[in-house]
């Protein structure tokens, strides 16, 4: 009898821990007097912080050209805070490391062409970057019950709201004043300078290209494409190192004009890179990958004090108060990702 209530017992233990890990995931973000180091590696300030975990398998589409990417993942997730900032460690199981973001390769004719295997959305998942994205919820309502998917709105008979779109999915509020803050780190293009994109998701899907999507404003530096608007068939810079020529990305200080030295198979990457600047650099992170994993180092300023820091940035003013977010990832795919369903629930533990 003894032997069947302690069976009894331990077989509800575990069906009330799969439910809080699986209904109820919870971050604590534990109070640290001395500043991190965001340097993708994971020091010994991080053993005071719990991990928690999700699980990422769902996915807005099936690619049709081949696609071989991850289908799930587990993301680990630990949060240390100071005075001023808050950091944050996701890690997550990626086998392969993708940095090569429609990179030019030269042809046996002497030709250059853009890599690329687009499928039916016209959107890049093989000659592309791994990424990772974090949806903090400012205000919308209904985020706390139904996370990311609250924002996300999927096409319907070739439709989105009506109007036609080829992509898997788009991301805006339906109601005005509705806010999202967005982090995205792009291990081609952010990752190289040590910045996530600072954005927002806002209802602005009528005339906005990213409908309701946006960087933060005011904005500047970044990335943009190693391409000549008025003569296409060729990279217009490269870098100045033979010893970076081959690699993924060039930095914006550092490039030439293109200059065609090459043979046939060689590769000019795709994208140049510059610091972000302004509101759009308020997220610092830098990812290492090791083992067949990302592990991702973050930090940002608990409170922003740029003119439009209400609207497009969360604010961890309240240290007794629940805040709620999404994370998702990108393996070398341009909108395909691997999302979850409901929120994760941040909370700072006292000091």
């Amino acid at each position: 009898m003894k032997r069947y209530v302690l069976w009894v017992v331990i077989f509800l233990t575990g069906v009330i821990n799969h439910r809080v890990t699986a209904k109820n995931i919870e971050v604590e973000s534990v109070f640290l007097s001395s500043p991190v180091l965001v340097d993708g590696v994971r020091e010994q300030a991080w053993e005071y912080a719990q991990p928690a975990w999700v699980e990422l398998k769902e996915l807005p589409y099936k690619p049709d050209n081949g696609y071989e990417g991850i289908k799930k993942t587990k993301v680990e997730i630990k949060s240390l805070y100071d005075e001023e900032y808050v950091y944050f460690m996701f890690r997550w199981f990626d086998p392969t490391k993708s940095l090569s973001r429609f990179p030019w390769q030269k042809n046996k004719d002497g030709s250059w062409q853009h890599l690329a295997k687009k499928d039916h959305t016209k959107h890049e998942n093989t000659y592309y970057e791994d990424k990772f994205a974090v949806l903090w919820n400012i205000n919308q309502k209904g985020f706390k019950k139904k996370g990311c998917d609250k924002s996300c709105h999927l096409v319907e008979n070739g439709l989105i709201d009506g109007v036609g779109d080829t992509s898997s999915g788009r991301h805006y509020n339906k109601n005005q004043g509705e806010t999202n803050d967005e982090w995205q780190w792009k291990s081609a293009r952010t990752n190289p300078v040590n910045y996530m994109d600072d954005g927002f998701v806002d209802n602005e899907h009528e005339t906005n290209k990213k409908w309701g999507r946006h960087s933060d404003f005011p904005g500047g530096g970044g990335y943009y494409v190693n391409k000549d608007k008025k003569n296409s068939e060729a990279p217009l810079w490269m870098s100045a190192s033979e010893i970076t020529r081959l690699e993924n990305w060039i930095y914006d200080d550092k490039k030439i004009p293109f200059k065609d030295n090459f043979k046939a198979g060689d590769r000019v990457p795709g994208i140049i890179v510059s610091p972000l600047k302004n509101a759009r650099a308020d997220v610092l992170a830098k990812g290492e990958w090791k083992d067949e994993h990302w592990q991702l180092e973050v930090k940002r300023k608990r409170i922003t004090l740029h003119e439009n820091s209400q609207l497009q940035d969360i604010q961890f003013n309240d240290l007794n108060k629940v805040y709620y977010f999404g994370v998702t990832a990108f393996d070398n795919s341009q909108i395909n990702h691997i999302y979850h369903k409901k929120a994760i629930k941040l909370k700072f533990k006292a000091k």
